[in-house]
């Protein structure tokens, strides 16, 4: 600065204002640094997302076809959302994410009380779902009925404050988790200099290819083939269905919590004391190793599974999925990336290890309805 005058930016002067600075002189708020986008730089101004259609979409997402089942009482399936109304907005102050939302929710649900053919249909009604309830305890489930009869108290009653209840606020709560986690993530925007640690970080990730992840990328067909050490290997893929005289909680529940997975099995399982996502699992003494890679309760289990006897780096994908009918509930396996020389006595593994011994253990193989 010459004579009153300040060099600017970007070149030439600014003469007889003594309030201006040089560029990275000065209060850091009100600085905008070289950076692609030139916004909202060090996250310190005011950045709102509308998350209203994303969340009218999520809400119906986790709720349709829902299954809400007490093993004492009965199953209700969540068949739409009727209503939802209200708004979400995601905020960014300081670096700090903020959430407002506020919804009214009514679903539509038939259902059945066990050991009854009486169909039972009514609504469920979540007139407050908002930011300000620090315990989902504190939002309100209320349900109609349009049938009568003491099926229709069993269910009703199961749904306002029983197992019902719990399950319908786990749902909400997931809503809540994503809306922070899942929706929000690009609200926080990269400091000056994070840019390219960000690109170099992604560019290293993209060279580390675990054994793992190089059997994930090989089993999205049915028949694939794996280099192990120079030689070829024939990947295949298995599907199998069973029927379970049970309910879809109860063979979700036999398939994640540990206790109940030593007793068919009949040996101590390594993993968590329920199955979580990320979680790993060894079972049968340690001949099936693997990791739970989606967790959906009642209705869907993912894995990444192998057998001991397997050779070294081979994991397939093993996709659970459960869907409970009136009369019974059907397990549907997929398992892409078995060796083509494992598939017929991994298909008896299943039969023998898996379904015949809960059908053994907890009676999966007598009627329930």
């Amino acid at each position: 600065m010459e004579g009153g005058c300040v060099t600017r930016q970007g070149g030439g002067e600014d003469c007889g204002d003594p309030r201006l600075v040089l560029w990275g002189e000065g209060d850091p708020r009100w600085i905008v640094e070289e950076r692609p986008d030139a916004t909202n730089v060090n996250n310190w101004h005011w950045t709102e997302k509308n998350a209203d259609q994303w969340s009218k979409a999520k809400i119906k997402e986790l709720f349709t076809n829902h299954i809400v089942e007490s093993p004492k009482i009965g199953n209700v399936v969540i068949l739409e959302v009727d209503k939802c109304d209200g708004e979400a907005r995601a905020n960014n102050r300081k670096g700090k994410l903020i959430f407002f939302y506020e919804w009214e929710i009514t679903l539509k649900w038939k259902g059945h009380a066990n050991g009854s053919d009486t169909e039972v249909t009514g609504k469920i009604e979540i007139p407050n779902l908002s930011e300000e309830h620090d315990d989902m305890e504190d939002v309100d489930i209320d349900i109609t009925l349009t049938t009568k009869g003491p099926e229709a108290t069993l269910l009703k009653e199961m749904l306002r404050k029983g197992d019902g209840a719990k399950n319908i606020r786990g749902v909400l709560t997931s809503y809540v988790s994503a809306l922070k986690n899942e929706y929000s993530t690009d609200l926080i925007k990269p400091k000056k200099g994070d840019v390219d640690t960000r690109k170099a970080a992604a560019k290293t990730v993209t060279k580390t290819i675990t054994p793992q992840g190089q059997a994930h990328k090989s089993n999205e067909t049915s028949m694939q083939k794996l280099d192990l050490g120079g030689a070829k290997m024939e990947l295949s893929e298995i599907n199998i269905e069973e029927d379970m005289k049970c309910t879809g909680q109860e063979l979700f529940n036999a398939l994640t919590r540990k206790d109940m997975i030593q007793i068919f099995t009949g040996g101590e399982a390594k993993m968590h004391e329920q199955a979580i996502e990320g979680g790993t699992f060894e079972l049968l003494g340690g001949n099936i190793t693997g990791k739970y890679i989606e967790v959906l309760p009642f209705t869907k289990i993912v894995q990444e599974w192998r057998l001991k006897s397997w050779p070294a780096g081979v994991f397939s994908t093993v996709t659970i999925s459960i869907k409970q009918t009136k009369e019974d509930t059907k397990i549907s396996i997929k398992q892409k990336g078995v060796p083509s020389k494992e598939v017929e006595s991994t298909r008896e593994g299943w039969q023998r290890y898996y379904f015949h011994a809960m059908k053994r253990s907890f009676g999966f193989g007598a009627s329930l309805f």
